[in-house]
């Protein structure tokens, strides 16, 4: 083996991460399934938000099938801006389902990948916010 007589002066690392236009574009369709209740001043739920790439093919320049849709759930497992958007859809869920403001507690966020689907599981406890009454 030949010992090395140059060695590279630069790390070079590429990172894949969803467009923001085309983040925004799967959001905007998103379906979203909710269920959940109020015990006493908390309220616990589910959100389940399906991005379907199907559905956007004609607007996306890639291949919208399902190992396309496997690479995608991996990238939002890790991408800020989708788990804040799927944390905001989740909570607006919840204050309509809880007829009241919800502060977050405690929410866990779940990707996975089924066919040309993405599925986004966002599990939430919350605590009530009392809003004061104008007398």
């Amino acid at each position: 083996m030949a010992a090395a007589t140059r060695i590279a002066l630069f790390d070079r690392r590429i990172e894949v991460r969803l467009g923001t236009a085309a983040l925004e574009l799967l959001f905007d369709g998103a379906d979203l399934l909710s269920e959940g209740e109020r015990r006493d001043e908390c309220y616990f739920g589910s959100t389940m938000i399906t991005l379907d790439l199907a559905r956007a093919s004609e607007q996306l320049a890639e291949v919208c099938d399902a190992v396309t849709a496997q690479d995608v759930a991996a990238i939002l497992l890790r991408d800020a801006r989708a788990r804040e958007r799927a944390e905001q859809l989740a909570l607006a869920d919840a204050e309509v389902r809880a007829g009241a403001p919800v502060a977050k507690v405690a929410l866990e966020v779940r990707v996975r990948a089924a066919g040309t689907r993405v599925l986004i599981d966002v599990d939430l406890e919350g605590k009530l916010v009392r809003t004061a009454v104008a007398q």
